[in-house]
């Protein structure tokens, strides 16, 4: 995975070098035991870390960005729907 984007108080923050099911875990024990202070990172370029309070009733996304998989290359061209013959 390439990153996980956060959206919190319509805010954008990232965070890098984490697995999605541990950075959910940790939410919802943070959420569990009422408020939890994550930490993320903010900027683009060069990084700052920052701290988004976890307590329910605040809304956040957790949005994975995977590592971007080459596409697959066409053998033939494609023109609505069928074989471009030339």
């Amino acid at each position: 995975m390439k990153r996980i984007d956060i959206f919190y108080g319509g805010e954008h923050y990232s965070v890098g070098g984490r697995r999605l099911e541990d950075l959910l875990q940790e939410v919802e024990a943070g959420l569990r035991a009422g408020t939890h202070w994550l930490e993320v990172n903010d900027g683009e370029g060069m990084m700052r870390a920052a701290h988004l309070l976890v307590s329910p009733g605040v809304p956040m996304a957790i949005v994975p960005v995977p590592d971007e998989a080459p596409g697959p290359v066409p053998d033939e061209a494609w023109f609505e729907g069928e074989p471009l013959t030339n």
